[in-house]
């Protein structure tokens, strides 16, 4: 595993998004700002956890898919279901 790679990957990910920037939501009385909440990803020797998730050992192909996605510099496939704006 790189974790160089990964890290550099997600720094460019972070980016993206706008790391830090809030955004305007719309309410039913006007409008306010908002930061995203961060997606945590703790890299360990042998997995991955994502937030609060359960951890994930490497050899898991969920775990290469994600890592891959992120690799390729996309935000993992496996999260649009359930973050569907980005995160």
């Amino acid at each position: 595993i790189d974790f160089d790679l990964i890290l550099e990957s997600i720094k460019d990910l972070n980016s993206l998004v706008g790391e830090g920037i809030s955004q305007v939501e719309h309410t039913a009385r006007g409008a306010r700002l908002r930061r995203a909440e961060p997606l945590a990803v703790t890299l360990y020797r042998n997995g991955i956890t994502l937030g609060h998730g359960a951890f994930r050992p490497y050899q898991h192909p969920a775990t290469q898919q994600c890592l891959r996605d992120i690799m390729d510099g996309y935000f993992p496939s496996e999260l649009q279901p359930r973050y569907p704006d980005g995160v």
